[in-house]
């Protein structure tokens, strides 16, 4: 319970009700605060103990100066965690651990439970390997099941075992729909036990954090909440909280509203380049200023959940009146949308739009201006406006395409223009080869384009960039198993995938492609036969108000039938291509297209098969499978012929803003939102008839390779033995600048002469049925022996190699071998081992097994120049202590080759209460060379060194139910 300092503890009554809140007007300075930084404000109010959240916390949040550098950590606790399958099994993985580990200390397992509440969706495993057909849901779902069985029977088994955890199965929905639509409390009442035994009614801003990058979605409906790794879900559902630094805010001022026909899609694509330009990673933005209460629920979730590709940490709307509309549509009580109301109103968090937060940092966009666009070829921020989309193709595609003719004469008389160039063909006398660039080609034919070059004073290159891209053309023909034959060209669409939570989520998008495939249905047009089309909503209401609406029966007709509610194409689950065409785009080497309406297009991302991928808007997805390529102008060029033979253009099937109004409000209503959640975890028949454990602990498989107990609490101690110094230890890896936690954490595919795939293999596993790191993240066999195993990775030891190498000096020469094999050897010899890196070591997206594996593998030490704050935080989470380089040094500076045994002393220090500012390092090379410095300890509070002096956070935790228990 909180030491209530500042005397915040008040009550507030909604319909006949008492609430315990903390009046955030207590502490001076708060009514000035954006409203992202008054919820965390009334968290530390909330939350003070005097020790880790203090009064002067809680005074540095009031008196926070938005144009100060970020200097204050804080410690945040979120009210609740939400995770997805591939991230979130790991942290019930290690749950389970934990409940024998306190068996062995004497402990009841059943008491090892989540502190807050934790709900997990399963959307990160159903994959499209079958489409366009009525059965294509069932059949996918079917497959999912067998892929998964393990996984899945585990994670029921830990929905029943424990309290406050909640599985939403597979087949329902993408975690952050489900989030916005079901789970989002906005504001949060929960009964707690206060410092005299009592039990009161508290009432608290919803705040989450989330084992997925998007979970910023729900800052749509003011929920402050963003992703983080899987130790930090882990720290949160057992009551600890979150280290963060007090942000920087950027104030986004929205005016004006949308033009007829321009989406939600698009305006978020705007506001990810904006946002992308004006560099916004680590800083929280906020909505405000008139033009929010134009922008609905649905499209500020949309907003919301394209933070991460802007790299803010969280994007988040204030509560308003367009607020609780949503939640009455998506079924809430009354009772709880009374207190979201009169919660936000009491506690000046209801939206003002007279009123200006003070902010660091300011952007303004008239919602007015906004323009249809799509996004890539390979990344969010690359926002390309619709009318310029061919153009940019056409551009784009010489960087994918090769060993292609160029094909410049196509449509060239219709895309001259005055004051132009004519298109710069070229001229077969030439005898030009195969790719030649245009400049090349423009200086041996200036007789071509003498006339041109009389009229202008540009240098021939400067005339050669005004001229039409030429398209580079490799067309191949291509015969289905049907017996249909087409031709296959750079620039093809060969998929177009309606997915993920993004714009799935936002009724007006997915009515506006239902009516696109009315429309084209009724004009005669279909999908061009090399498309792979599928729809994947986010929730089952989207099927719900598709049926009611009478436009599933037309998207069916083109290929966009049900192929499950997952995140499907949008994280690369997109399956195979239609066999025939992927063996044309492969041995052609063709640079192909996808188009989807997700969040992420990075290169080699949605299908190996596929170079170039484009964010759009549902409706966009839909038109781009009638027209079957990149290449063409949606604004002049014809999609297809109707039965009459006439023309029908993207305009002739592009719904009014008022036809898709008038559908979403005749076709949605709250009772299909009730209905469908109001038995949400419960599952199909194949999720309850599953064979599942029963007990209060896990029956482990000895013969899993999908789930393992892990070893972090075998022989643990009831009390933890005195931290030491660190002897002998010898270098696994030397890397340099940069390297992120996309390096040391396994991702990706598993290769059979990979220590992971030789390990699958000797449990029996063919090939065909490694599937990913991502599918066996409950599994630390298969984990530790893919860290730092990523294809890029460059250890300096292993002079020459990139990949997972290393040298093991515990062999005559020190050979260059696996890093996990290397490991082995160490760890049988009883010698620790370090990791040299240089600045901003482990930045990038936060992960777990970057630490897990780091730990595991018998790593004890990391010394770096620098640290990114969250994987600095995981380390010493797992154990490992975090050092770096004196200011000014580097390994390189000190002449450090990795060869040198390592000396750390002062560790023991710790032991009695005191973080020391430095440790003193020896190393020790092979000539007998010594160098010694003062490595800069990075245990930053009482918390962390707590943390270490016990192994880790994992290992404190369970000591501390242990001896409560007692």
């Amino acid at each position: 319970m909180s030491v209530n300092s500042f005397g915040a503890k008040a009550d507030l009554e909604v319909a006949g009700k008492n609430y315990e809140i903390f009046k955030l007007d207590t502490v001076p300075g708060s009514e000035s605060l954006p409203y992202s930084l008054k919820v965390l404000l009334e968290c530390l109010l909330r939350t003070e103990d005097g020790a880790n959240i203090t009064a002067d916390d809680i005074r540095a949040l009031g008196d926070w100066d938005p144009n100060a550098r970020p200097d204050k950590e804080i410690q945040f606790t979120p009210a609740r965690v939400i995770m997805q399958d591939f991230t979130g099994v790991p942290c019930i993985v290690d749950l389970a651990t934990m409940r024998e580990a306190i068996a062995d200390l004497g402990g009841d397992p059943a008491k090892v439970n989540p502190l807050s509440p934790a709900e997990m969706v399963i959307d990160h495993s159903v994959i499209v390997d079958f489409f366009g057909t009525p059965d294509s849901f069932r059949r996918n779902v079917d497959v999912e099941y067998e892929r998964n069985r393990e996984r899945y029977q585990f994670l029921r088994w830990g929905q029943t075992a424990f309290d406050d955890f909640k599985v939403v199965p597979p087949g329902t929905g993408i975690v952050h729909q489900v989030n916005i639509e079901n789970l989002a409390r906005v504001v949060f009442p929960r009964e707690v036990t206060n410092a005299d035994g009592q039990t009161v009614l508290q009432a608290y801003p919803d705040t989450c954090v989330g084992t997925d990058s998007h979970t910023t979605m729900v800052n749509g409906l003011g929920v402050v909440g963003w992703g983080v790794g899987g130790i930090e879900a882990e720290a949160a559902m057992l009551g600890q909280p979150v280290s963060m630094l007090i942000p920087r805010v950027v104030g986004f001022k929205l005016s004006g509203a949308l033009r007829d026909g321009v989406t939600a899609t698009d305006l978020v694509l705007t506001i990810t380049q904006m946002l992308r330009e004006h560099k916004v990673v680590g800083k929280f933005v906020e909505f405000y200023g008139p033009g929010v209460s134009e922008v609905p629920l649905a499209n500020r979730a949309t907003i919301g959940n394209m933070s991460p590709e802007y790299g803010s940490t969280i994007a988040v709307f204030p509560i308003d009146s367009l607020t609780t509309d949503y939640l009455r549509l998506t079924g809430r009580s009354e009772e709880q949308i009374e207190l979201v109301e009169a919660y936000a109103k009491a506690q000046g968090l209801w939206h003002d739009d007279q009123r200006e937060p003070r902010y660091s940092e300011h952007l303004e966009l008239d919602l007015s201006t906004v323009e249809p666009s799509i996004a890539g070829p390979k990344r969010p921020q690359d926002r390309v406006l619709l009318a310029n989309a061919k153009k940019q193709f056409r551009s784009d595609v010489k960087d994918y395409a090769s060993e292609s003719k160029l094909d410049p004469t196509d449509e060239a008389a219709a895309e001259s223009f005055p004051a132009s160039d004519s298109p710069a063909a070229p001229d077969p006398a030439l005898d030009e080869p195969v790719g030649t660039p245009q400049v090349s080609l423009l200086d041996k034919a200036k007789g071509l384009v003498s006339e041109v070059a009389e009229k202008v004073s540009e240098t021939v290159s400067d005339v050669a960039q005004q001229v039409h891209p030429t398209r580079p053309s490799k067309p191949v023909g291509v015969t289905l198993s049907t017996g249909e034959n087409f031709e296959l060209d750079h620039g093809s669409v060969t998929v177009a995938a309606i997915t993920s939570c993004t714009n799935t989520s936002n009724p007006s998008v997915m009515i506006a492609a239902g009516l696109v495939a009315k429309k084209a249905v009724e004009k005669g047009l279909t999908r061009k036969p090399w498309v792979k089309t599928s729809l994947a909503p986010g929730s089952k209401v989207v099927t719900d108000y598709y049926e009611k609406a009478g436009l599933q029966t037309y998207l069916d007709k083109i290929g966009f039938d049900l192929v499950g509610y997952g995140c499907t194409t949008c994280i690369g689950n997109s399956g195979p291509l239609i066999p025939e065409v992927s063996q044309a785009i492969n041995d052609n080497d063709l640079a192909v297209t996808a188009v989807l309406s997700g969040n992420r297009n990075f290169e080699g991302r949605i299908s190996p098969d596929v170079k170039m991928n484009y964010l759009a808007s549902p409706p966009l997805v839909v038109v781009y499978a009638l027209a079957g390529t990149m290449d063409i102008d949606l604004d002049s060029e014809p999609l297809g012929q109707d039965e009459q033979g006439n023309d029908v253009y993207m305009k002739d099937i592009w719904p009014t803003t008022a036809e898709i109004e008038g559908l979403v409000n005749t076709s949605i209503n709250a009772d299909m939102f009730a209905s469908r959640y109001a038995d949400v975890f419960a599952g199909d028949d194949q999720w309850r008839e599953l064979p599942t454990p029963e007990g209060k602990t896990f029956e482990w498989d000895d013969e899993s390779t999908y789930v393992r107990k892990p070893p972090y609490f075998d022989d643990m101690p009831a009390n933890p033995e005195p931290v030491g110094d660190i002897t002998g230890a010898r270098v696994l890896l030397k890397l340099g600048d940069s390297v992120t936690t996309d390096h040391i954490s396994p991702a990706g595919a598993i290769k059979a002469d990979t220590p992971a795939g030789q390990y699958l293999m000797s449990k029996g596993v063919d090939r065909k049925n490694f599937n990913s790191y991502g599918s066996r993240r409950g599994n630390h066999e298969v984990m530790m022996r893919g860290t730092f195993a990523n294809i890029r990775l460059r250890n300096q030891i292993a002079e020459g190699t990139e990949g997972g190498y290393t040298r093991d000096f515990t062999q005559a020469d020190g050979p260059v071998t696996f890093v996990y094999d290397a490991s082995v050897n160490y760890q049988k010899q009883g010698t620790p081992l370090v990791v040299l890196g240089g600045k901003e070591y482990g930045s990038g997206s936060s992960r777990d097994w970057a630490a897990k594996g780091s730990a595991l593998l018998g790593i004890k030490a990391v010394i770096t120049e620098s640290f990114e704050r969250i994987h600095r935080s995981n380390l010493i989470g797992m154990g490992v202590l975090p050092l770096q380089f004196p200011e000014g040094d580097s390994a390189e500076s000190l002449g450090l080759t990795g060869e040198e045994t390592f000396d750390i002393t002062g560790i023991a220090e710790l032991n009695e209460g005191r973080t020391p500012e430095t440790m003193h390092v020896k190393a020790t090379a092979p000539d007998g060379k010594v160098t010694e410095f003062d490595a800069v300890v990075r245990i930053d509070t009482p918390g962390e060194r707590e943390y270490y002096l016990n192994g880790g956070i994992l290992q404190y935790v369970l000591r501390h139910m242990a001896q409560r228990a007692a």
